[in-house]
């Protein structure tokens, strides 16, 4: 298993910090935790470095990463046009869960992008975080610290549990934030447009750039893609999952499983759905908050939950239908996928 240091994560303490500089300054990787979600971090603009990401997480190349900087500067000076727009947005939601697609600074690795001329930016907010990137000097390469495909952690305990020992060092900061993935906004093409819904939301994007658009997008198969978090089927547990409409369907949905002798949990956030679940089956079942923001904090964790209790399947009760639930929306449909 990684080496494992708990940090304070409001006052990182120097020396934790700088061991974990030292490993990624030795080609090594560093799982931290972020706002958003724990990332695995890399030198970004070392190429040999980078590529271990990959070979971590069994990520197809044609993934691109993000670079995650400690402010508006070190975020311009890997692009190779840095707009009055994007340094509006970057003033109004930096730090914070907002990554910008812009234009490839030549410097930047191309392992980075997946061969494109694109790269993804943003300054995350978490005290432990930016300490590490300002101690290190250069953007960290840190997409989520998790298995290709798997769901994203929330915690030191999560990154170790999907990753063991294909990570040198994680740095224990106790649960992230919000607990589901920045938004990813593309401003290479006109107009900007929404790539991956995420913790910040499309209505407050629009107080800046108002013209921003937004509609799902799905890559088939490995094909290179602008953006992390577009794979069909991403953010899965081990378990089976299952999308269910209503409080009908979890507990028909449930009887099936339990007909088929599959052990089988579930996942509600309604009283109606929590009430319908066959009274045999209450120890399975899971509440989250009927709160997006709640809800979201808690989902991917509550995953990892179902995994430890041995389920084969998980059945979810489908989000409202509301703006304020798309990025969660957005994880439920990619990891009840069926391919």
């Amino acid at each position: 298993m990684p080496r494992v240091i708990v940090v304070d994560p409001s006052h990182p303490h120097e020396t934790a910090i700088a061991e974990a500089a030292g490993v990624l300054a030795r080609g090594g990787l560093v799982a931290f935790p972020t706002e958003t979600v724990y990332g695995l971090g890399a030198r970004g603009l070392h190429g040999d470095d980078v590529q271990k990401i990959f070979l971590a997480k069994k990520r197809p190349h044609g993934h691109p990463l993000i670079l995650h900087t400690d402010g508006e500067a070190m975020a311009s000076g890997i692009t190779s046009r840095w707009s009055e727009q994007a340094s509006q947005l970057a003033r109004t939601f930096w730090p914070g869960p907002l990554t910008l697609v812009v234009a490839r600074g030549g410097h930047v690795p191309l392992e980075v992008t997946g061969g494109l001329d694109s790269v993804g930016v943003r300054v995350p907010n978490h005290p432990v975080a930016r300490a590490l990137i300002r101690t290190v000097g250069e953007p960290l390469a840190a997409p989520s610290a998790n298995a290709h495909t798997h769901v994203s952690p929330t915690t030191a305990e999560h990154v170790v549990r999907s990753l063991g020992d294909a990570v040198d060092l994680v740095l224990d900061g106790g649960p992230c934030a919000f607990g589901i993935e920045s938004t990813v906004l593309s401003l290479a093409v006109d107009p900007p447009r929404v790539l991956r819904p995420g913790a910040l939301s499309l209505e407050r994007l629009r107080t800046i750039v108002p013209q921003v658009v937004f509609e799902s997008i799905t890559v088939a198969g490995d094909a290179t893609r602008t953006s992390p978090g577009l794979s069909h089927k991403h953010y899965c547990p081990l378990a089976r999952m299952t999308l269910a409409d209503n409080a009908d369907a979890i507990a028909e949905d449930m009887r099936r499983a339990r007909a088929a002798s599959r052990s089988v949990c579930a996942i509600v956030w309604s009283s109606r759905a929590r009430q319908a679940v066959p009274d045999a089956l209450r120890t399975k079942i899971i509440t989250l908050p009927d709160n997006a923001e709640a809800y979201a904090h808690a989902l991917f964790a509550a995953l990892y939950d179902v995994d430890a209790s041995g389920c084969e399947e998980v059945i979810v009760e489908r989000v409202p239908d509301h703006p304020a639930w798309w990025a969660v929306a957005d994880r439920l449909r990619r990891a009840a996928s069926p391919t």
